[in-house]
């Protein structure tokens, strides 16, 4: 029927066909035919064999496939196996790291509650949760989760935890009214959600909606209808594999073209023997320039980042997803538990005359209550302290490595202060035990508790602070118990006010002496709640992480702005954001009713200006996911709630909480975060910079040298020269160059300035200005040189020729390998890594086997060089050295005249 929340109790039970007794069980199991499981319905998995398909499916792996093929058709077997293995290899290593996420993230999935106790046949019955239908009345205590959407009928000082539903951080007092139609999800105080817990108190419900048809199913749905769209690097490497195709063909093209029209020339017509050889020579020099190893050193890269993320508690489960963190520009978070712990901590409290600011984040009880920068003292705080754990219904237990709360938030934070403060709550609680109490409620926000004391008995009071000022009519100072003044009244309320500007939940505490008085049976309010003395002031506020806080400042200098997306409300979100340097002077807050109100026009044009969005609804954080996109953003999106999902999913990497995460927010993510920390993100970003700049280094390493024996060997052929290298001599330089060395650039360290640079353009080509330029220089400068030295080694005889060119690609390959180590830094900055060096010195040194052993240099058609033939191998081979390091100061230049931190990133 919908808008159950609008409705009276009596007209849901009518429209619901139920009673307060519950259903018959012969009516359940009839609905549970007719409504289907209480279930969520998930994504379809992806099988085994369909990952692995994907491997198969990019353009440069269909060319490699087609180059395995044309290897062995032409007599190349051993280049055609070379590149069948690098094929399997590379396929298997992505199916292995993206199979080995899924299952990874399997042991992270926390799945409803399992069971749920109702009323059926008019008694108090345990159900397993699934079986859940409309018209059940549930039986709601603290620490149930709530498997289904359901209206209240009875409450206790109810209090249910929404955050994994609305992003709201503190629990939720429910009640029973009948509220408008128009009213949100988030401010439906008589409704209880699937996937919700009940945090305080006592309750019933009768069930309204299960499964997909609950709140939490409407936005499953949603977010399965949501189409992944491609991310950077597979955008990028398509662009490289047509690339590379074009380059294939058109060499074959070209080289076949002039070899058949030079023939014909010369010879006045072409043969068939001899068409047949040049179309063989074009296919195998074309199927030379393709940079075998790329999809391997992409596959490798990106599980050797999986691996070392996963170690930093990221666990990301699409690898290419790695590579597109490395150049997000915006990144919209969610408040609770990612930027902040979740867990609410006292930061300030007052006592009269004296403010005490308290240090420490979430439960944990490590900190310190200084004043004026030092360990304050005062027989108040432990009497302060001493009530936070006697009116108080929580628990504070360390358990699998971590401290947690059983029972409300906020009590958890008071006994935290109460251990930073000196005092053990067992030992206090022990030492003083409960007489009586007088139970917090919505109306009365206040809660008693009356224990024994040395004196005689005493009762506790914490509250909202105008109720419990208005019952108080002393004050304790320093020096004693005084009477209260009016002023001293104004004084207090004036700290509070001060406090909630700040955002921080303010609680006053006071106590009262009972001496004399007989506490039998029921405790009334009007006994105790009068002449209290007034103690103090406790603020407290679910702060920001201290690492998130650094993460944000590294964000911002690096050029990623950072945006925080709450159900909070707007006063707190504005606070907490301020703190940790998100929202500053100029920048816009919008809450959801104003973003409503707003065309996606007016939107788009503010969005760049907004930093904090209060109350937002699913539809909302969708809403300022595109309008980021539409300005040609790579936008992260960080949760853990169901409200979270549909946007993560649609954002270009989706993030979601493997602590606090629902289970619809991981499916629909990229990357799971298993310490729900925002800092790890910024350390995601930095691997997803370096995995891209190491494909960009092997890449354009690979293209230089390939390009060059195109270039050396096609134009030998058209200048109607003998094949300069034949085809064994080519494919064991592509080995040494396409082998170890390679896969030491795919690996090398970052560049020192990785996390100093601005986010490149999401639209930017792999192949940049600098890269262009090396691929220009080199090839276009060198080329003729190599040339040159083979037609001057002709005059002695063609096999000297061939090891002299030989020797000189080799060589001039490795120092090339050397000088990629960075394309933008010299190398005597960004010094060659171990590998990399390692890697050339065993290429060289299997080189040398090669023309020292006379079987295999007969095999491969070489000679042993001369003196003369290895001094112009090593003049030749430095050359690149010189006209890189060239290369790269221009761009270091360029770089930093048009970089927005330049002189921070170049200096």
């Amino acid at each position: 029927m919908g808008d159950w929340h609008s409705k009276q109790i009596d007209v849901v039970f009518k429209e619901l066909n139920s009673r307060s007794e519950g259903l018959d069980s012969s009516e359940a199991r009839a609905r549970l035919q007719r409504y289907g499981f209480n279930e969520l319905r998930e994504e379809e998995k992806v099988s085994p064999i369909s990952i692995l398909l994907r491997q198969f499916t990019s353009i440069l792996m269909v060319i490699l496939i087609a180059a395995t093929v044309v290897s062995a058709l032409i007599g190349e077997v051993v280049d055609a196996l070379a590149i069948l293995a690098i094929l399997i290899a590379s396929a298997f290593l992505g199916f292995f790291q993206e199979y080995r996420a899924e299952r990874a993230l399997e042991t992270l999935k926390k799945m409803l509650s399992p069971t749920i106790t109702v009323l059926r046949d008019g008694k108090e019955v345990e159900v397993p949760s699934k079986e859940l239908v409309p018209g059940d009345v549930m039986i709601l205590e603290a620490g149930d989760k709530i498997p289904a959407d359901g209206r209240l009928i009875a409450v206790s000082n109810l209090q249910v935890d929404e955050s994994a539903l609305t992003g709201e951080s503190t629990p939720i007092e429910k009640k029973l009214e009948a509220l408008p139609p128009s009213t949100y999800v988030a401010d439906r105080a008589n409704m209880v959600f699937s996937g919700t817990i009940v945090t305080y108190g006592r309750g019933k419900a009768i069930v309204t909606e299960t499964g997909m048809s609950t709140e939490f199913g409407k936005i499953a749905r949603d977010v399965l209808a949501i189409r992944k769209e491609e991310t950077p690097l597979e955008r990028r490497m398509a662009h490289v594999g047509r690339w590379l195709g074009i380059l294939c063909l058109s060499v074959c093209f070209l080289v076949v073209g002039f070899g058949v029209v030079r023939e014909y020339l010369l010879e006045g017509g072409v043969g068939f023997g001899f068409l047949l050889e040049m179309v063989l020579f074009g296919v195998a020099l074309a199927v030379a320039a393709v940079p075998e190893a790329l999809p391997a050193i992409v596959t490798g890269a990106l599980a050797i980042s999986m691996r070392e993320m996963a170690k930093n508690r990221a666990l990301v489960r699409r690898m290419p997803a790695v590579e597109t963190l490395g150049c997000v520009t915006v990144i919209c978070s969610d408040k609770t538990g990612t930027l902040t712990k979740g867990e609410m901590t006292v930061r300030e409290v007052y006592l009269p005359d004296k403010t005490i600011h308290v240090t420490g984040v979430g439960y944990e009880p490590v900190g310190s209550l200084l004043h004026d920068g030092e360990a304050a003292k005062d027989e108040r705080i432990s009497l302060l302290s001493d009530a936070a754990i006697l009116c108080n219904d929580a628990k504070l237990e360390f358990q699998n490595g971590s401290w947690r709360v059983v029972g409300d938030p906020t009590e958890g934070a008071l006994l935290t202060l109460a251990v930073k403060a000196g005092r053990g709550v067992e030992e206090v609680r022990a030492k003083h035990p409960r007489l009586g109490e007088v139970p917090f409620s919505s109306e009365r926000k206040m809660m008693t508790t009356i224990h024994t004391a040395l004196e005689g008995v005493v009762a506790y009071v914490k509250g909202a602070p105008e109720l419990v000022l208005s019952k108080c009519s002393q004050i304790h100072r320093d020096g004693g118990v005084s009477s209260m003044s009016e002023a001293e009244r104004e004084e207090v309320l004036r700290v509070n006010e001060r406090m909630a500007e700040r955002a921080l939940r303010v609680l006053a505490f006071a106590y009262r002496p009972l001496n004399g008085s007989k506490i039998n049976g029921e405790v009334k309010a009007e006994q105790v709640e009068r002449n209290l003395i007034f103690l103090g002031l406790v603020g407290m506020i679910d702060p920001p992480r201290p690492e998130a806080v650094e993460a944000v400042k590294t964000a911002h200098r690096v050029g990623m702005k950072t945006v925080m997306i709450t159900g909070d409300h707007k006063l707190t979100a504005i606070a907490v954001a301020k703190e940790m340097g998100i929202f500053k002077e100029g920048d816009l807050a919008l809450t959801g009713d104003e973003l409503e109100n707003m065309s996606d026009e007016e939107f788009e044009a503010q969005v760049e200006k907004v930093t904090v969005y209060a109350r937002v609804s699913p539809i909302h954080k969708l809403k300022i996911v595109n309008a980021w996109k539409k300005k040609g953003e790579v936008v992260a999106v960080t949760g853990d709630g169901v409200n979270d999902a549909p946007a993560i999913k649609t954002a270009d990497v989706g993030i979601a909480m493997g602590i606090t995460g629902t289970e619809v927010t991981k499916e629909a993510s990229d990357v799971v975060l298993t310490d729900d920390n925002f800092a790890t993100i910024i350390k995601a970003v930095e691997k997803g910079r370096w995995i891209y700049d190491n494909i960009k280094k092997y890449l354009t390493y690979l293209l230089q040298c390939n390009l060059i024996e195109i270039l050396v060997i096609g134009g030998g052929v058209l200048l109607g020269l003998p094949l300069p290298l034949l085809p064994a001599q080519i494919l064991w330089v592509n080995l040494t160059t396409d082998g170890l060395p390679a896969l030491a650039l795919g690996v090398s360290p970052a560049d020192p300035d990785i996390m100093e640079r601005p986010p490149r353009n999401p639209k930017e080509s792999i192949f940049t200005r600098e890269v262009k330029a090396m691929l220009t220089a080199i090839p276009t400068i060198l080329s003729p040189i190599l040339l040159s030295a083979f037609v001057k080694d002709l005059a002695v005889s063609l096999e000297e020729a061939r090891t002299t060119l030989f020797l000189i690609f080799v060589f001039f390959e490795l120092v090339v390998a050397l000088n990629c180590r960075s394309l933008i830094h010299s190398v005597f900055k960004a010094h060659p890594h171990r590998f990399l060096w390692l890697s050339t010195i065993i290429s060289a040194a299997l080189t040398l086997c090669v023309l020292d052993l006379p079987s295999v240099r007969d095999a491969f058609g070489v000679t042993t060089p001369t003196s003369s033939d290895i001094v112009l191998a090593a003049i030749l081979s430095s050359a690149p050295l010189a006209l890189l390091e060239i290369l790269k100061l221009g761009v270091r230049r360029e770089k930093g005249k048009t970089c927005p931190i330049g002189q921070v990133w170049w200096g």
